[in-house]
């Protein structure tokens, strides 16, 4: 085999333990490439990648131009040849890598444009013509300057060219659990890890444990909160009694965690960026085993029936989602095997190295 082209990755907007980044990070190191992640500071243990730690951005719109100009000057001196992008606001550095003679992809994790429409930050009046001209530099950029695209969902991957786009979706990588009790064995207990924020259901989980029928029900919340507005919100709840806070979790308390529990939850808002996309957690709870109580939207909606591992709620409803939970718990046997369809569900159909072998797919084309 030639030697391998040296590749980045570049992120100034998510931390360097996101999932979907370190596992697409992890295969390519796997198949041969030497990989260097571009990154902010933060934990980071994927087996034969370098880590580029960035410095600190002390806002956003340091993050939009210092931290760029810092992604750009290091993506330029690891001597990449492929550089893969993780940002929308990296669409000029991108742009501009192309312009230096790399090969460049972009990865969609999110519709941007649609996501802009729903950005509480911006004003009413901005979020229109944003989102249009983030839609037309998108056209441009993935047409002109770009070699490929990796989106992260059939939908997302449907607003670019077919044949410059790969679909390379969240489904977890099966690894072994921990050991646990059989469900019907475990206290009465649902787990949620993840970013707490409203539009994740923060404060609808800890409100439908709290009210919970069953006097013995907790909820794990593992995590780190989106800011103290909202962690104070969720602490003032009566649920906040019943909820056993955690903190940021590695992978292994992840699994630990999850061989606790009897339900997961995954009440994502029905927000337009939310209704499209694949949540890794869904598919996370389905490899552990355990049932899940999920958002009723339409392409969850055929993940979860087709699958068989759960059930369905409004998200904005506690009162759903506590009887959903309760639900579960009193029936032990349907509730087993929930989690053991979604677990076989998980290996078979929505898992990682199916995902892996795209994406390799793809870097062998653009190395050939």
């Amino acid at each position: 085999m030639s030697q391998r082209a040296r590749v980045a990755h570049l992120t100034s907007v998510h931390p360097p333990f996101d999932r979907r980044i370190c596992v697409q990070c992890e295969a390519l190191a796997a198949a041969g490439w030497p990989v260097s992640l571009i990154a902010q500071e933060g934990p980071f243990a994927v087996p034969d990648v370098t880590h580029v730690p960035l410095p600190p951005a002390p806002s956003r719109l340091s993050r939009l131009f210092v931290s760029s100009w810092q992604v750009f000057r290091r993506a330029l001196n690891s001597g990449a040849r492929i550089c893969h992008f993780h940002d929308p606001e990296l669409l000029p550095v991108g742009m501009l890598l192309r312009l230096f003679g790399r090969k460049v992809i972009y990865d969609v994790h999110e519709d941007m444009p649609l996501q802009i429409l729903n950005k509480t930050w911006l004003p009413k009046w901005a979020r229109w013509p944003i989102s249009r001209a983030t839609g037309a530099v998108e056209w441009l950029a993935t047409r002109v300057f770009f070699s490929a695209v990796v989106a992260a969902t059939p939908p997302i991957a449907r607003r670019f060219q077919p044949r410059d786009t790969v679909t390379v979706q969240n489904f977890p990588k099966i690894e072994p659990a921990a050991e646990g009790p059989a469900l019907a064995e475990r206290a009465d207990c649902a787990v949620y890890i993840g970013v707490i924020e409203p539009n994740r259901g923060a404060a609808e989980m800890v409100r439908a444990i709290g009210l919970s029928r069953r006097p013995e029900t907790r909820l794990i919340l593992g995590g780190k909160f989106s800011g103290e507005t909202v962690e104070e919100e969720c602490r003032a709840l009566a649920g906040w009694a019943r909820t056993d806070f955690r903190g940021w979790m590695d992978r292994e308390q992840v699994s630990s965690a999850l061989a606790e529990a009897k339900v997961g939850l995954v009440t994502l808002a029905p927000i337009p960026n939310y209704l499209e996309s694949y949540p890794t957690k869904l598919f996370e709870y389905m490899a552990a085993g355990v049932p899940v109580v999920a958002s009723d939207f339409p392409l969850w909606r055929q993940i979860v029936e087709r699958a068989g591992c759960g059930l369905l709620v409004d998200p904005q409803n506690p009162e759903a989602i506590a009887e959903a939970i309760d639900w579960l718990l009193d029936h032990p046997d349907e509730a087993a095997q929930m989690g053991a369809a979604g677990k076989v569900a998980a290996r078979d159909t929505y898992n990682w190295q199916s995902e892996a072998e795209k994406l390799v797919a793809l870097y062998e084309r653009l190395d050939g």
